[in-house]
């Protein structure tokens, strides 16, 4: 029998060799801190319908700038901060430059034609070309400020004859009638044919901002199908299919007509020209001439309505800021009836009033999820191919290292500040950024002050009623942008010099 003095180091030497084979080095990878999981689901759970909200709790529990999460079978990095924001969309910008291949969004959006949702490629730098320069430059931009005033000049007559104002309401009209008519040529907001568009367009942007089960947990697609989930998305995309059909046809029938030469060029004319001359370096045919009227209705149009909606809630919420705003607004008109772009591009405050807004607001919080395109190293985290990421705009523009007083109004705090939200300063981005940050910020900006700078003009603004400031409500309604939840109403009385 061996002694234990003898036996105690042979057996030791034995363990550190099992040790050392079983820990023998691997590919070791790195991952972003990530909170616990269930099977099958993975954090599903922990995710409310205002995703932002809940995103934000997560990272400042389990995360911090990078965690990565998993919905169903799902990986999800979240970004939480500029700098790591910075990481995805400028110093990597080309690794994350595509958009996930969601079922839903096939169905929807033109089978992923659409510039917002095309693969990364050739063809997205073509149609994004297209729809830059005959839509959003800021040539075509001016050629259509005569729309923006006549529009303008409607709901302020609408608003004379109302004691209680919906601006909820009327900020989507408004908004739909100025994009129809650049768009398509024409307004789709009176009579039956407009209670149809508009019942049309919210079960689309409805459907669109909704939880596809069968995206992230495939064994889970059944309850999309018993609960209707699917055939409301099908029926949802038949009828925007057959609207946009509608319109090419009608504008193929007018362009044959003799006596159509006097009508104002629109999109759907630049694109069946570019269609007929044929001249670019991908097909322009039925499916994405509809994919991009479809992307230029539906960016342009509950976005901006989002932001102006906000806009005027915090301006009534908070009496002094309003009475500022307006007291620079009218000082700069001084009793002019026409407001130009001149007068607006001195409005330093009510241009800080719309940045501080969508600092607090951003109309989609979470922006257009990318794809990692390789394997990536980010912020010294392993990030597989394949893997999805969420930029929490709204948690960046709200992080307290970067702003004062984050969650509070103060439009003061851009006066003298040059952060701007064009894509360059990471710390407010909600319009994104990068090769694919929204390429219609000029547009909707353009239209956002000056309907705001009319409206500040024309009507001093107060709550129905005899309501306090104190206790409008301010809660979120979830969907694909981020409105109030409950209608603003107010009481509008016109101006006088």
């Amino acid at each position: 029998m061996v002694p234990l003095v003898y036996a105690l180091p042979t057996l030791l030497l034995l363990l550190f060799l099992i040790k050392l084979l079983y820990n023998r080095p691997t590919t070791k990878t790195d991952l972003p801190p990530s909170p616990p999981k269930l099977p099958v689901i993975g954090n599903l759970h922990q995710i409310t319908p205002l995703l932002h909200h809940s995103l934000h709790s997560l990272s400042q529990t389990h995360g911090g700038p990078l965690m990565l999460i998993h919905l169903g079978s799902v990986p999800i990095l979240v970004v939480s901060s500029a700098d790591a924001a910075r990481e995805i969309m400028k110093t990597q910008d080309i690794v994350f430059a595509n958009r996930p291949d969601v079922k839903m969004w096939r169905v929807l959006l033109c089978d992923l034609k659409e510039v917002s949702v095309a693969p990364y490629g050739e063809y997205w730098r073509q149609v994004k070309s297209i729809m830059t320069l005959h839509l959003l430059s800021n040539k075509k931009i001016e050629e259509n400020r005569d729309i923006r005033e006549e529009e303008i000049a409607v709901m302020v007559e609408k608003i004379k004859n109302m004691e209680v104002v919906n601006l909820s309401d009327m900020f989507v009209k408004f908004t739909n009638d100025v994009v129809c008519r650049v768009t398509f040529g024409r307004k789709y907001s009176e009579g039956e044919s407009g209670k149809k568009f508009r019942k049309m367009l919210g079960e689309f942007f409805e459907v669109l901002g909704s939880l596809n089960l069968e995206d992230f947990v495939p064994q889970l697609a059944w309850v999309d199908r018993l609960r209707g989930f699917n055939a409301k998305v099908e029926r949802v995309a038949r009828e925007i299919g057959e609207f946009l059909d509608g319109i090419v046809d009608e504008r193929l029938r007018s362009q044959s007509n003799a006596d159509d030469g006097g009508r104002r060029e629109d999109f759907v004319d630049v694109l069946l020209k570019i269609q007929k001359d044929d001249k670019i370096g991908v097909t322009l045919d039925r499916l994405v001439i509809k994919a991009l009227l479809l992307d230029a209705y539906t960016a342009g149009t509950d976005t901006t309505a989002t932001v102006l909606e906000w806009a005027f809630t915090e301006l009534v919420k908070h009496p002094r800021v309003l009475k500022k705003v307006q007291d620079e607004v009218r000082t700069i008109v001084k009793g002019k009836q026409q407001i130009n772009q001149d007068d607006i591009g001195n409005m330093k405050y009510l241009k800080a009033v719309l940045k501080e807004t969508l600092r607090l607001h951003p109309p989609i919080p979470t922006l257009v999820p990318r794809v990692a395109r390789q394997d990536a190293k980010v912020m010294g985290y392993d990030i597989a191919k394949g893997t999805r990421v969420i930029i929490n705009a709204w948690a960046i523009a709200r992080d307290p290292k970067v702003w004062d007083d984050p969650n509070e109004f103060r439009p003061e705090r851009f006066l003298d500040c040059t952060i701007d939200f064009k894509g360059r300063d990471f710390d407010l981005i909600p319009f994104g950024a990068g090769r694919r940050g929204c390429p219609g910020i000029a547009f909707a900006m353009t239209t956002n002050e000056s309907l705001l700078a009319n409206l500040l003009h024309k009507f001093d603004w107060q709550l129905p009623n005899g309501e306090n400031e104190d206790d409008l409500d301010m809660n979120e309604q979830p969907g694909l942008t981020i409105r109030k939840k409950v209608p603003l109403l107010v009481v509008a009385t016109p101006f006088s010099v």
